[in-house]
């Protein structure tokens, strides 16, 4: 890893803005990420402080509460119409003392994620994570990310504006190889292992996947996620993001990284070495530590999250992956491989599918089977083309709007 070029998230590389001092910005702060970040900050106030906070803004009083007991200065919400909500609930609490200033709007997010301070954790859910990613980055603060879809559907915007080490990741499995990539450089590496539970539906054929509910696939055996995060553990679709994250913030050739399913999720990822060796980074699940790494590295937080108790017995199992069961994967190296907005089409594809799916108007499997359609309509992306943000937003609406209209030719088809 040490080698040149760089990688964008590398542990030999910190990248440490002027000022010193771990002011954070969270994004997304009333989501599992925030609200699990936020409890992190509190246990270490010696080690972090939190100057500003952003949220969809459809939970002020939560909000509201996070900015009085951390005492932001800034308070962000997408939703313009929250802010009386908002400033009503602030004042409850602020008892006439000066509230913190609101940003409201779709840019609320962005502007704050280029205000002034050393690490900007983006926790927002989806690629409108993308604008506040570019924003952090072009302001030269350190970025937190666990907001993949930015780097998914933005990979050759995001690696433009980034300098090495200025990323942090935060998903279980990239933070976890980010560790174990510190052991070596990656000329020693010889591949990627990335852990994956199998979601709740691991063992099962396709066939067998045809009638699950949205019920069943929200039941996840080891993680509490959001709904659109763990319907996509369940088709294995974040594991396939996962494998394109992997890829662009390492410089890892997708051949070179191998999914394999651990139900217990106790191994985040590992790393083979040309060795032989492979170094494995382990703890209960809990997303403290990823959390934790992303605003400490590269000191380590102390007691961030549980460890394990090795006076008890304990059975770690590895299966490979059943690619006919879950093609998900497998399409999202394809997509990868073609880079431009094909990572982009096939996110946006999947995030309305799963809509879809969520609300009964589409089956488990059709999922899968209406963003390989998507994939293929879009088609490779035309040779020597730069990207631009404007591209990237382009092909999300042509994606959302080819996925609705052929959810709803299914819907037609069987009704007939």
């Amino acid at each position: 890893m040490s080698d040149s070029p760089a990688s964008l998230a590398d542990p030999h590389l910190v990248y440490d803005p002027v000022d010193g001092h771990r002011d954070i910005v969270i994004l997304g702060s009333t989501g599992s990420i925030g609200t699990q970040a936020i409890d992190l900050v509190l246990r270490n106030p010696d080690l972090f402080r939190v100057t500003g906070l952003s949220a969809a803004g459809g939970r002020v009083d939560l909000l509201a509460e996070q900015a009085h007991r951390l005492r932001v200065r800034t308070v962000a919400v997408a939703r313009e119409e929250a802010v009386p909500a908002l400033r009503e609930a602030l004042s409850a609490r602020y008892a006439g003392q000066p509230l913190p200033e609101i940003l409201a709007g779709p840019e609320a997010a962005t502007e704050l994620a280029a205000s002034a301070c050393h690490t900007v954790l983006n926790g927002i859910t989806g690629s409108i994570g993308l604008a506040p990613t570019l924003a952090a980055l072009e302001a030269g603060r350190t970025l937190a990310l666990a907001n993949k879809e930015s780097l998914i559907v933005g990979g050759p915007l995001v690696k433009a504006l980034a300098k090495p080490g200025q990323i942090i990741p935060v998903d279980s499995e990239h933070a976890a190889l980010f560790q174990a990539l510190a052991a070596g450089t990656r000329a020693d590496v010889r591949k990627l292992v990335v852990t994956a539970s199998g979601g709740p539906f691991r063992g099962r054929s396709k066939a067998e996947l045809a009638d699950v509910t949205p019920k069943d696939a929200l039941a996840h055996p080891t993680w509490a996620m959001g709904p659109v995060i763990t319907v996509n553990s369940a088709t294995l679709v974040n594991k396939g993001l996962e494998v394109i994250e992997a890829h662009l913030l390492y410089d890892i050739p997708f051949e070179r990284i191998e999914v394999v399913v651990h139900p217990q999720s106790y191994v985040h990822s590992m790393v083979e070495f040309t060795d032989g060796s492979t170094l494995a980074q382990a703890t209960p699940p809990d997303m403290r530590g990823p959390i934790a790494i992303g605003l400490g590295w590269p000191q380590r937080v102390p007691d961030a999250a549980p460890a394990f108790d090795w006076s008890r017995a304990s059975t770690w199992e590895f299966f490979p992956l059943d690619t006919e069961a879950f093609p998900a994967v497998g399409l999202a190296r394809h997509v990868g491989s073609l880079g431009g907005t094909a990572p982009a089409v096939f996110n946006a594809a999947n995030e309305e599918c799963v809509d879809a799916f969520l609300k009964g108007s589409l089956p488990f499997n059709g999922i899968m089977e209406t963003v390989t359609e998507v994939v293929a309509e879009h088609g490779a992306p035309a040779a020597g083309t730069s990207l631009t943000v404007r591209d990237v937003l382009e092909a999300e609406t042509w994606a959302r709007a080819r996925a609705r209209e052929l959810t709803e030719q299914a819907i037609a088809e069987d009704h007939v």
